[in-house]
């Protein structure tokens, strides 16, 4: 008996310490989707109820006029289009130059190749309000400004960085005897690297999920270079922001459905990884 009791306090000991974790996680967790559940709310909640004091959080009568205002307004489902257009390119144009970028730097030897990687990723330190500024008079030199090519080079500011630091670090895992074997075979370069692409699918599918999701959330920049005709869906949910009044419902509401895009691309690109890892682990 004596000689267990130890070994009870330590149990003991460790269930506390579980049980404050998780309930630190939890409160955390609470904290962090309260404002997303409060969106959620007031997009079903008539003007009334959203400013009503003491706040209704289940004594309302849920409506859809919220989403049926958003989804017939030609000032918001336009943004929404240019949105997607400008996202997936923004994606496509950093994948096709940011993974031969991230290769050469994680195999090639490259004079001074870790200031040449420092200098991609030194493009996120300074704030986009801080190079928008400089872009948007260089954009009306070239006349890119209201523009889908404008935007989408624009955002290669947050994309390609991003490419290219986890690019290089899955690169970097492929065993290099895999390229000296091409090699061997008289692989050129360009062999080698389509054969460690393949290899990387898992980190081209994570790296485009959140090239995505930031190039969607994107404001700074969309909102000094777009016009317009480009207006971007995070432009276009200030709209409801009129000068005598605030649609609150209708900003929620839109607030819901921008967020969709970036929830349905990750979902799919998600399950693309877990089915790509799931094989590789069968094949080991």
């Amino acid at each position: 008996m004596t000689a267990t009791s130890p070994i009870r306090i330590v149990n003991r000991r460790e269930r506390l310490r579980g049980a404050a974790v998780f309930a630190a996680l939890a409160l955390w967790t609470s904290f962090a989707l309260a404002p997303i559940a409060w969106i959620v709310l007031m997009s079903f909640k008539q003007g009334s109820d959203i400013i009503a004091w003491p706040p209704k959080f289940i004594d309302f009568t849920p409506t859809l006029d919220n989403f049926r205002a958003v989804l017939t307004l030609p000032d918001f489902l336009a943004p929404f289009r240019n949105t997607l257009i400008v996202t997936l390119g923004s994606v496509a144009l950093s994948l096709l130059i940011g993974l031969p970028a991230a290769y050469a730097i994680a195999r090639m030897r490259l004079p001074a190749r870790e200031h040449i990687a420092f200098s991609f990723v030194s493009l996120r330190f300074a704030p986009e309000l801080f190079v928008v500024l400089p872009l948007f008079v260089l954009y009306r030199t070239l006349q890119l400004n209201n523009t889908y090519l404008g935007l989408i080079i624009a955002y290669q500011l947050v994309c390609f960085p991003l490419i290219v630091w986890l690019m290089r670090s899955f690169y970097e895992e492929i065993p290099r005897e895999i390229e000296e074997a091409v090699a061997v075979d008289g692989g050129s370069i360009w062999t080698k690297f389509r054969i460690a692409t393949r290899m990387s699918l898992t980190g081209i599918l994570a790296s485009a999920v959140l090239a995505f999701i930031f190039s969607w959330n994107s404001y700074a920049l969309p909102l000094v270079l777009a016009g317009k005709n480009t207006q971007v869906i995070t432009g276009a949910i200030l709209g409801f922001m009129k000068f005598a009044d605030v649609q609150w419902g209708q900003m929620a509401a839109g607030t819901i459905i921008a967020i969709v895009p970036s929830l349905v691309f990750t979902a799919l690109l998600v399950g693309r990884m877990v089915d790509g890892m799931t094989a590789g682990a069968v094949k080991g």
